[in-house]
């Protein structure tokens, strides 16, 4: 052990033992947030995530979790709404930005690089806080492509992942269920089971969001009734 441990609590430097307080409380509100599923597929990528919608009075519609990046590049995240709106805004800019520049669509593995550079800036700083969010991004350049960057701003590719409070249970799932070569109907009925399982069933088509990117038609999210014939 080692005295006033709170010292390290207050700015973004490494403990006598090399740990960053910032960043573990950061992946602890990542463990406490909704769940969100991706998923590879022969054809595309599939995004699944829950919205836990607490306020008996909210209009679900409102709430959204999967997001548009650019026509063939989707993003869903758990942990702090609020930045993970500012993020998703950021990705949305740089792919704008690539495509404004280049007249093509940015590949995946570059906007996961680059946010997960933007994430790392914000645990090496003092003054500012890491992002209290976990990202899936999906999408399709050659070959279809899932990302999850942690809020430490390390980015790893997976073909299928989850993140937010029921990412042990969906991992064990996708461990035992996820085959190459799946289809993208195949990936939506495994991850809609994950996320039942995690939700105990207690789905509906206003807390749950679903969306796939295919070469054929690129980023599609899923309206209300879609999602319901999942159910």
């Amino acid at each position: 052990m080692y005295p006033n441990v709170q010292a390290y609590d207050r700015g973004m430097m490494f403990s006598p033992d090399g740990r960053l307080f910032q960043v573990e409380y950061a992946k602890e509100a990542v463990r406490k947030g909704a769940t969100s599923v991706g998923i590879v597929a022969e054809d595309g990528v599939v995004l699944l995530a829950h919205k836990n919608i607490i306020e008996p009075l909210a209009v679900p519609s409102t709430i959204q979790k999967i997001f548009r990046v650019d026509s063939y590049i989707g993003a869903t995240y758990s942990g702090l709404v609020s930045d993970g709106l500012h993020i998703v805004s950021s990705m949305r800019a740089k792919a704008q930005s690539h495509r404004m520049v280049y007249d093509e669509t940015e590949s995946v593995d570059t906007i996961a690089r680059e946010i997960s550079e933007e994430m790392q800036m914000a645990t090496q700083y003092g003054g500012i806080r890491p992002y209290a969010i976990s990202l899936l991004v999906g999408g399709i350049d050659r070959i279809p492509k899932l990302f999850e960057i942690e809020p430490g701003a390390s980015y790893l590719g997976y073909k299928a992942d989850a993140i937010g409070s029921g990412k042990k249970i969906a991992e064990d799932i996708l461990v035992k269920n996820y085959k190459d070569g799946m289809s993208i109907e195949q990936a939506i009925d495994l991850g809609v089971s994950i996320i039942k399982k995690v939700n105990e069933g207690k789905l509906n088509e206003g807390n749950m969001d679903i969306s796939t990117i295919s070469k054929s038609d690129g980023f599609t999210l899923f309206g209300p009734e879609k999602v319901q014939k999942y159910l």
